[in-house]
């Protein structure tokens, strides 16, 4: 990648990427009604239809940004044999997605969330889930999409939401194939497999997460626990780089002993919805092209700050990053190569 010597150039690199993503994936589903009377059956509002959207969502929204930024995600994952399971190929199909990681079980369902919004207000959420592990059959069939898929990759990102799709046993088995062909990984963790990614490139948690999955507990604001809580981390994972997202306040990064703080961009805030899908596909990128972290932590901040402006799950935009980066001079500021 030495001819990468511009914010432009790299830019233009994102372009020649492919990024396996394998994870859950899910449908987001939306209902938008008015409300103005209860329902003379039960205490609860009487919501008159006005428009109907269904979106793709979990590791999904995750390569729709890898997407957005201009490289090729291929998608890995289990969905059920339902109807919902081909709402949510034909969704990919619309979006230019390949299909082909995608296996289809009998033996479950296609995770889909549905939210009842009247005005701005959301009433009701109705999920429909299986959280339980693969079964041999779907495990045996993920495995080899992902061993296809992976042989294209300049990098991998394990997207867990908690649905199944993970277990300590496939990740240690997933990570190690990564490891072998010198392929980064890049995880979005959360909390039933946060301490299963021994060996990864880089671990993405937030705040909330990294509490959470270390059983920790102190204050937000309490910077010498947070970067003790992070020490142990590296030291349980075997990881040196570690990303953490901390809302408002912005990202924090360390590689090894090196620690780097990036303070949020001043926004109008509308949704932070869809923000770490967005954080998680910048990074990645970032680590296939070899850029410094705090480069990486700079760029993700920034496209992760974009999409709160955004109401709604929605891929970041390129042109505008790029514009942001160029504004607040992120290539020059940051030392942009790994050394």
């Amino acid at each position: 990648m030495s001819n990468i010597n511009s914010l432009e150039s790299m830019f233009e690199a994102f372009n020649g990427l492919k990024v396996l993503v394998v994870g859950d994936v899910m449908i987001d589903s939306y209902l938008w009604g008015k409300t103005s009377r209860i329902s003379p059956e039960a205490p609860v509002p009487i919501v008159n239809v006005v428009k109907r959207e269904k979106r793709l969502g979990g590791a999904a929204n995750v390569a729709l940004n890898v997407q957005a930024m201009g490289a090729t995600p291929l998608l890995c994952s289990v969905i059920g044999d339902d109807q919902d399971g081909a709402d949510y190929l034909r969704l990919m199909e619309e979006k230019g997605l390949p299909t082909a990681g995608i296996v289809q079980s009998p033996e479950r369902v296609t995770t889909i969330k549905h939210r009842i919004i009247a005005g701005v207000q959301q009433l009701l959420r109705v999920d429909s889930e299986i959280e339980h592990n693969l079964t041999d059959y779907e495990e045996r069939h993920l495995e080899e999409h992902y061993l296809q898929l992976l042989d294209q990759a300049d990098v991998v990102i394990f997207e867990d939401y908690d649905k199944g799709v993970f277990s300590e046993a496939n990740i240690k088995h997933f990570l190690q194939l990564a490891n072998e062909r010198n392929i980064p990984s890049v995880i979005d963790p959360k909390k039933k497999n946060f301490l299963s990614y021994v060996g990864c490139t880089l671990f993405k948690p937030n705040l909330k997460e990294l509490k959470e999955g270390l059983k920790l507990e102190f204050a937000d604001e309490n910077l010498p626990a947070f970067e003790a809580a992070v020490e142990e981390l590296q030291e349980q994972l075997q990881v040196k780089q570690v990303l953490v997202t901390l809302s408002e306040r912005g990202v924090f990064v360390a590689e090894g002993d090196e620690k780097t703080y990036i303070g949020a961009h001043r926004r109008s805030i509308s949704d932070v919805s869809g923000a770490g899908d967005t954080v998680i596909s910048i990074a990645a990128l970032c680590m296939a092209l070899q850029t410094s972290m705090p480069f990486m932590a700079g760029l993700s901040n920034l496209g992760g700050g974009l999409v709160c402006e955004q109401v709604g799950v929605v891929p970041v935009d390129k042109q505008k990053l790029f514009e942001e980066a160029q504004r607040i001079r992120l290539y020059d500021t940051h030392e942009h190569r790994s050394s």
